[in-house]
């Protein structure tokens, strides 16, 4: 009869001896392999908005721009660090006739897909956390912009003869290839090229202009990171006015030919940012002021330090679009679905505007915009309110709902929100939900209920959230 223990005792120990003297098997990890970045960055309202594969670190732009012909001659470089191995990879870019590639300084394979993705292929694949330089040259006529959408995106015409392009949430594709979805903010540099009597005119901190041989060139720099939507361009014979903030921050005024009746309202710029630093904060932008069209595109745009306004605008659509510096530029959206995160609370500022200046009853003016708001923004939720419905309600409904989180805080808890949440969340960007969490954290209090009745529901609040009340200590 065989001891069974001593039977496992001794083929346990012939085990080891094995496995002491014999070889380990070398298993070399394999090498991943590359793969195409996304055609989009993730966002469900805009699916082919932005791509995916890389993180873009700057744009460094070169362009000439002739507005009697109406042609660009654009020379980009977009450096970029890959967050994957990627054997391709797209930018998006709308128009234009593309003339040549490079990745690194070697010739890539490119190629055209639908109205704005421009798909290129490196010589080599680009390595996971590399960077990459990649160069686009480019030239033709600017697709013009559609007039019949808020916001709406492309190349404008003005009855001097100058042009401007800007728009929201797609316009910088309109003038150069670019990653474009505001979850991916970058640092800007452009130097333009106009004809000698026009002037240039865009977004950051402004270098000295040199003319040559007819041309006239100046430089812009914007190193703090911004959405590509914030970038913007005109050239009219404009008239340029500068001075400078308290702080020395650069004040850059511009005024199209017509645009004379907006002086009075751009020389509150140092007035209206120290009331807006007093309420969210020390100003997040590198450079103040405006760019004041003789036209009226529809919209106005709070563009990174300078908004473009349309003809015509009154001190609260320049309180409304600085206000943006903070609540929009510095804070981003993370997607469109957030876009209150901008809108409420850049509209809600013209309320407490008209609260410092005008010593307005905005208890008043809640009360009186509940009872009047149709059933239809009722019906409109704030957050997530589906795609092409972004700027349905976050102008009307959406001040209103700011007043009604003041209520529920009080005006210490909900000061002390305006302030820290730019201030903890600058240069980056944020969801919604991350909002809900902070208020909360902030006062200390359950607002679940809350922001559900006002911010992501369809109906008129409850009794209890149109009239609600700080919560005791």
């Amino acid at each position: 009869m065989v001891d069974r223990r001593a039977w496992v005792a001794t083929l346990c120990g012939l085990a080891c001896i094995v496995a002491a003297c014999s070889a380990p098997e070398d298993h070399p990890e394999s090498a991943p392999t590359p793969a195409p970045g996304a055609a989009g960055i993730g966002d469900d309202y805009y699916p082919e908005a932005g791509n995916g594969g890389y993180d873009v670190d700057r744009y460094e732009l070169d362009i000439r721009y002739d507005p009697d012909g109406g042609h660009l001659t654009g020379d980009t470089t977009v450096v970029a660090r890959a967050s994957h191995d990627l054997s391709r990879f797209n930018l998006d870019l709308r128009g234009f006739t593309i003339t040549s590639v490079e990745v690194d300084g070697k010739p890539a394979e490119f190629t055209r897909e639908g109205a704005s993705e421009l798909v290129i292929t490196p010589s080599a694949p680009v390595d996971r956390g590399s960077e990459f330089r990649t160069r686009v040259r480019y030239e033709g006529e600017p697709v013009v912009a559609d007039r019949g959408q808020l916001g709406g995106n492309g190349w404008y015409h003005t009855p001097s003869g100058g042009a401007y392009v800007f728009g929201e949430p797609e316009s910088a594709s309109f003038w150069y290839p670019v990653n474009e979805h505001p979850r991916d903010k970058a640092a800007f540099r452009l130097s333009a090229s106009v004809p000698e009597g026009w002037t240039a005119v865009s977004v950051g901190e402004t270098g000295e202009a040199t003319t040559k041989d007819g041309w006239t060139t100046t430089t812009w720099t914007e190193d703090t990171p911004v959405a590509s939507y914030l970038t913007m361009f005109a050239v009219d014979r404009f008239e340029v006015e500068t001075s400078s903030l308290a702080d020395g921050t650069p004040v850059r005024n511009a005024f199209a030919p017509g645009a004379d009746d907006a002086r009075d309202e751009a020389a509150r710029t140092a007035e209206i940012v120290e009331f807006l630093e007093s309420r969210f904060g020390d100003y997040p932008a590198s450079t103040a002021g405006g760019v004041y069209l003789a036209t009226n595109p529809g919209f106005a745009l709070e563009t990174q330090g300078t908004p473009t306004y349309p003809i015509d605008p009154n001190p609260e659509l320049l309180v409304h679009e600085l206000a943006h510096q903070w609540y929009g530029n510095s804070v981003s959206v993370h997607s469109w679905a957030d876009i209150c995160l901008n809108e409420c609370f850049a509209s809600y500022t013209t309320w407490l505007w008209a609260e410092e200046k005008e010593n307005a009853d905005l208890d008043a003016r809640y009360r009186t915009r509940i009872e009047s708001m149709p059933d239809e923004l009722w019906a409109q939720p704030l957050h997530d309110m589906g795609e092409g419905n972004e700027f349905g309600a976050v102008y009307e409904k959406g001040p209103v709902a700011v007043h009604a989180l003041r209520l529920r805080l009080g005006d210490e808890a909900f000061g002390e929100l305006l302030r820290r949440w730019p201030a903890e969340h600058a240069n980056g960007n944020a969801r919604w939900e991350d909002f809900e969490q902070f208020a909360e954290h902030v006062s200390g209090q359950d607002l679940d209920e809350f922001f559900r009745a006002w911010f992501r529901g369809d109906e008129r609040p409850a009794d209890e959230h149109l009239h609600p009340k700080p919560a005791r200590g």
